[in-house]
């Protein structure tokens, strides 16, 4: 097994810092009189979960931690454990309590919000008990994917991506190591630009780099030779991940803040990453609906079809299709009237249940239906003078002047306001209707 500082070993675990003042980025949690730093000073381990991107320090912070403690340390990967793993760390923990110098023992599950709540579950006991530290290390909000009982017991760290900076002195320590070539200025901002934060990303892609490298016997990376070796894996973001809901949410909040720079931006950025356009599409299609409805029924319309245009088009040029909505929808006028309204009136069926529908507007197709009133006293509105049965009503009993639909002062909803005011107000002025019971 390889250590820090070996020569053959990779890059990333050569440059593995051994102290905490080594360790790069993250000085929220590790400057001086920050919270984690004051943990380690404390003497005193305590569960905690390290929330962050791939590449930040999460399992060399854990290793710290022991180290700092003088803990043993059992790493379980929640990707490929079980059960099993969880007992056999139970019962080093126990050994190495029992030992004639007792040892602490640090338990440190990657990728925690991958094992199931039966399984998280398993820790609790052993927390409590003191039998060891559990420190959990996820890519996910442990608000939704750590149980709440395990949560409660443990500390929520949050780890920052890397910065660009951070990222730089990253590369001048593989530098210093003799393990990678020399970087041209346009080539290193790239490379640390596709890094996005992640150290991980920069230190395996430095590597790859090196070995290419070696093998067309370069002295310096050029951005041109970088482009060719790497090419599509330019990519940002894991598609399945935190940071893909996080950019989806932003491009949406942007459209409904009617900021098209932003909104285009968040697109590419998206795109950019390998998100499926498809799925931006439908997006789309939601946003128009959702955020934009009848203050600009086109939102729609265009949304729909810039949909059309890339399934017949597909990448790159039906993307184009997708940028002209994503603009259109963000100057486009906003109304969440129908939005709401459409929830006002789930909530209401839900809670009630059935009301039954009046008599006047039932249909009847038999005889025996129109016996018993089916429909009886129904007004045709195409009869009525303007086109409108005034005074008519149309909801279940008990629900008259009901309104969940209130358009908003803007965009063709102006015009809907105003045309809904004219015909209530006819309506107040008519008597109401007479039937014959």
């Amino acid at each position: 097994m390889t250590t820090p500082g070996e020569p053959h070993a990779p890059l990333a675990e050569r440059l593995r810092p051994r102290r905490l003042s080594e360790v790069i980025g993250q000085q929220h949690l590790l400057g001086e009189g920050m919270a984690l730093r004051v943990a380690f000073e404390s003497g005193q381990p305590h569960s905690c979960i390290l929330w962050g991107p791939p590449g930040v320090g999460k399992t060399t912070i854990a290793r710290l931690m022991a180290d700092s403690f003088d803990a043993q340390f059992i790493a379980i990967s929640a990707v490929l454990g079980g059960v099993k793993d969880i007992r056999d760390a139970v019962e080093r923990a126990q050994s190495a309590r029992s030992e004639l110098t007792p040892k602490r023992t640090i338990v440190f599950v990657d990728e925690v919000h991958r094992f199931n709540k039966s399984q998280q579950d398993a820790f609790l006991a052993h927390v409590e008990s003191g039998l060891f530290t559990f420190v959990g290390a996820t890519t996910e909000n442990p608000s939704f994917e750590v149980n709440s009982a395990l949560l409660s017991r443990a500390a929520v760290y949050v780890l920052q991506p890397l910065s660009q900076q951070e990222l730089q002195q990253i590369v001048h320590k593989a530098q210093a190591l003799d393990a990678i070539p020399a970087i041209e200025t346009a080539a290193l901002e790239r490379l640390i630009a596709y890094a996005d934060g992640d150290a991980r990303r920069l230190l395996n892609t430095l590597e790859t780099l090196a070995v290419s490298a070696r093998q067309d016997r370069l002295e310096q990376v050029s951005d041109a030779w970088l482009l060719k070796v790497l090419g599509e894996r330019m990519r940002r973001y894991d598609k399945g991940g935190e940071q893909f809901y996080d950019t989806i949410s932003a491009l949406h909040k942007s459209v409904r803040g009617s900021d098209p720079d932003a909104a285009l931006y968040w697109l590419m950025r998206m795109l950019d990453g390998g998100a499926d356009p498809r799925y931006l599409a439908r997006r789309l299609v939601r946003m128009a609906c959702e955020d934009i409805g009848l203050a600009d029924p086109r939102a729609l319309t265009l949304a729909l079809e810039a949909t059309q245009v890339y399934e017949r088009l597909g990448s790159p040029e039906g993307e184009l299709a997708l940028a002209e909505c994503v603009v259109y929808l963000a100057v486009a006028a906003k109304s969440n009237a129908v939005y709401k309204a459409y929830n006002e009136v789930r909530a209401l069926i839900k809670k009630e249940g059935t009301r039954p529908v009046p008599m006047h507007l039932r249909n009847a197709p038999t005889k025996l239906m129109k016996e018993l009133d089916y429909g009886k006293g129904y007004r045709y509105a195409h009869d009525e003078e303007g086109g409108f049965a005034a005074g008519e009503t149309y909801l279940p009993e008990g629900m008259a002047g009901a309104h969940f639909y209130r358009p908003v002062e803007r965009g063709l909803e102006i015009r809907i306001a105003e045309k809904l005011r004219q015909l209530r107000q006819i309506n107040q002025a008519a008597p109401p209707p007479k039937r014959q019971g």
